[in-house]
C-alpha cells in the first residue's frame, strides 16, 4: 500500500527536523497554552473540545486532504518535536508513524498518545457479510472488551481495521486517553479538562444510543460503501457493509470484487452506493449507474473540506448526517 512505502529519503527527513527541533521556529505553537499535534480530524476534533481555550491544538493533514496517502512535511516533524502532545491513531493507518516514533529523541518530553491502543481492533479482512451483527449488550456497555494489547499499533494496514473512531464508544474511549494526556501535561487544568471530557463523552453516549435506536428499527441492514471504513459501525449496530475497496480508499476492486458487489446489491435490493467526498467517486457512480440505483454520501470522518469547517461542522454534524442517510438508504 502506497501510504506503508517510504524510502530512506523519509528517515532523513525525519532525523534533519528532529535535530532542527531545538532550533528555532515553532511559530504555529502558543506560548500561553498547551500544545497538542493531532495526526488526523477526529482525534483532532475531540483534542479541541477537551482542551477547549486552555490548549492550543493542530490538526497535521490539512482540509480537503485524504490522511491514508499523506506523509509529513518537515515542518510537520518540527512541530510535533515541539509539541506538549503528539495524538495519532495507531493500527498502522498512519505509515510514518513508526519511523517516526523511532527516531524521535528520548527527551523531547512530548506525550505521546496512540488512540486506538487497548481497543478491540477488528481484522482487515473480517468478512463483515456473515459475522458484522454485534452483542447489543456488549455495544451498550461501551467498553474496551479485548483481551489482547495492540501495543504500538504495529499491524500492516492489511490485517487490522484502524477506523475504530466511527464507533461512538470507540471515540469515547480514545477521547478519554486525549484528556489524560492533557491532564498529565497540564496538571493546573485538570478540573477544566475533566469536565470537558465528561459533557463530550455524555454527547457520544447519546449519539451510540440514538444510532442503536434508530438503526435497529429499520428493516434492512446491507450498505454498500466505497471503502471498508465502517466496519465498527456496521460491528455496533448490527449491519452488514459490502466495500468497493479496500481499508485504504486506494485498494482497487477486482473483476471477481466487482461481480459480488453486483450479485450482494440485487440480493439485498440495495437502492443506494454511499461514496466519500475525500476520494474520487467514480467507481461508485459506474456501479451505481450499471444497476440502475443512486449514490449518497457515508463519511468515514477521516478528513472535512474547507466547506464544512467554514460552515462549523464537526464529528457530531458529520455522524448526524450519516445517520440520515443511513435511514434513507435502509428503509
Amino acid at each position: 500500500m502506497r501510504n506503508r512505502i517510504y524510502c530512506g529519503a523519509f528517515v532523513l527527513l525525519i532525523v534533519f527536523a528532529a535535530l532542527l527541533g531545538g532550533c528555532g521556529g515553532g511559530s504555529d505553537l502558543a506560548e500561553d497554552k498547551t500544545n497538542v499535534v493531532t495526526s488526523f480530524y477526529p482525534l483532532y476534533d475531540f483534542a479541541s473540545k477537551i482542551g477547549g481555550d486552555r490548549a492550543h491544538v493542530i490538526n497535521l493533514v490539512p482540509a480537503g486532504v485524504e490522511p491514508h496517502d499523506w506523509s509529513p512535511k518537515s515542518k510537520d516533524i518540527r512541530l510535533i518535536n515541539q509539541a506538549d502532545v503528539f495524538v495519532y491513531q495507531g493500527a498502522n493507518f498512519e505509515g510514518w508513524v513508526e519511523d517516526f516514533l523511532g527516531s524521535m529523541k528520548p527527551d523531547t518530553g512530548v506525550k505521546i498518545v496512540e488512540a486506538s491502543q487497548g481497543l478491540e481492533l477488528l481484522p482487515g479482512d473480517h468478512d463483515h457479510e456473515e459475522d458484522s451483527h454485534h452483542d447489543e449488550h456488549a455495544a451498550d456497555e461501551g467498553k474496551n472488551n479485548g483481551e489482547e494489547d495492540h501495543e504500538g499499533g504495529h499491524h500492516e494496514h492489511g490485517e487490522m481495521d484502524p477506523h475504530v473512531w466511527l464507533s461512538p464508544n470507540n471515540a469515547k474511549a480514545m477521547a478519554e486517553k486525549i484528556k489524560n494526556a492533557l491532564v498529565e501535561a497540564d496538571a493546573g487544568n485538570k478540573d477544566y479538562y475533566e469536565a470537558n471530557y465528561s459533557k463530550l463523552a455524555e454527547d457520544l453516549d447519546r449519539l451510540h444510543q440514538k444510532y442503536k435506536e434508530t438503526l435497529s428499527a429499520l428493516p434492512k441492514k446491507e450498505i454498500v460503501v466505497s471503502h471498508q471504513a465502517f466496519g465498527y459501525l456496521a460491528h455496533d449496530y448490527g449491519l452488514t457493509q459490502k466495500a468497493i475497496m479496500g481499508l485504504a480508499p486506494d485498494a482497487e476492486p477486482t473483476a471477481q470484487d466487482m461481480k459480488e458487489i453486483s450479485q450482494f446489491v440485487r440480493e439485498n435490493n440495495v437502492k443506494y452506493i454511499f461514496f466519500e467526498e475525500l476520494v474520487s467517486d467514480a467507481l461508485a457512480n459506474t456501479l451505481a449507474k450499471d444497476l440502475q440505483i443512486e449514490t449518497l454520501v457515508l463519511n468515514p470522518l477521516e478528513g472535512l473540506t474547507d466547506e464544512q469547517l467554514a460552515a462549523g461542522e464537526d464529528y457530531f454534524s458529520v455522524m448526524e448526517n450519516n445517520l440520515d442517510h443511513l435511514v434513507k438508504a435502509l428503509q
